[in-house]
């Protein structure tokens, strides 16, 4: 059964609620489609402020959906149920060509990174087509091969002020794609995890050494997976204050409406 965001119910009882993996904070959710330019229907959901105030977008890209990577991945679902409230962020997530969450399933069939060129084209699109503001890439794992090989060069790379990546492995975006970003100029945030299995802070400083603009965050005891809300809250800080452009510090509490999910989503 496909989720339906609408069937959510806040409640508020008037007291702080801690904000936690599974808390769903108010926003204006709508599953969505996104159509490729080779006929494609890829699934996602789009949540934003629910005062209608956005101040920057997200445009995510997920882990490797041949190893388990898909919309839901956890940093990007908590990214929805937090950083409209918390910090004004409308946030884009759908499931690349084949890839299926409870969401539903995109049609196509995974293409190791080359047909997904088509589907970060999509994804871009529908932000410009909304009208949404202060547009940003935000890869993770296989989601940064995307941003690399394919936001710094048109028509993307017009339409987008920057991108964040969330555990680069470097194993399909090679050192062109990396001076195309050097020679594109606009800002790169780069997070890399102390434990991560394929590109620790030491390599990853010497190999992004090509992008003079890139900001490398090593994040001491993170691996890959982010897993752990103090690994997650601190991507999550790290993410906004990237693409609001000043320092941030989510609340680690709430007070107010939170939502109860009908069913229990896989993380």
């Amino acid at each position: 059964m496909v989720f339906d965001p609408s069937s959510l119910a806040y409640v508020d009882d008037g007291a702080p609620v801690a904000v936690r993996a599974s808390t769903i904070l108010p926003a204006v959710r709508e599953n969505v489609e996104l159509r490729t330019a080779d006929g494609l229907t890829l699934v996602g959901e789009l949540a934003m402020p629910s005062d209608g105030v956005v101040r920057a977008t997200l445009i995510t890209f997920h882990p490797l959906p041949t190893h388990g990577g898909f919309m839901d991945s956890h940093v990007y679902k908590k990214a929805s149920y937090r950083l409209p409230a918390l910090a004004g962020i409308a946030v884009l997530r759908f499931n690349t060509r084949g890839t299926v969450s409870p969401r539903g399933t995109s049609e196509g069939s995974f293409e190791e990174g080359v047909g997904e060129r088509l589907d970060v084209e999509a994804a871009v699109e529908f932000a410009v087509d909304r009208g949404l503001p202060n547009r940003w890439l935000l890869g993770w794992s296989f989601g940064t091969e995307l941003v690399l090989k394919y936001g710094a060069v048109p028509p993307v790379a017009a339409e987008i002020e920057g991108a964040v990546l969330l555990s680069p492995p470097l194993h399909r975006a090679g050192d062109a794609d990396l001076e195309a970003w050097a020679a594109y100029g606009k800002p790169l945030t780069v997070l890399v995890p102390e434990l991560d299995d394929y590109l620790q802070p030491e390599a990853a400083t010497a190999r992004f050494a090509r992008i003079p603009q890139a900001r490398l965050v090593p994040v001491a005891g993170a691996k890959h997976l982010w897993v752990g809300e103090k690994y997650a809250a601190r991507a999550l800080n790290e993410i906004a204050a990237a693409v609001l452009g000043v320092p941030v510090e989510l609340p680690a509490e709430w007070r107010g409406p939170v939502a109860s999910l009908p069913v229990q989503l896989p993380g």
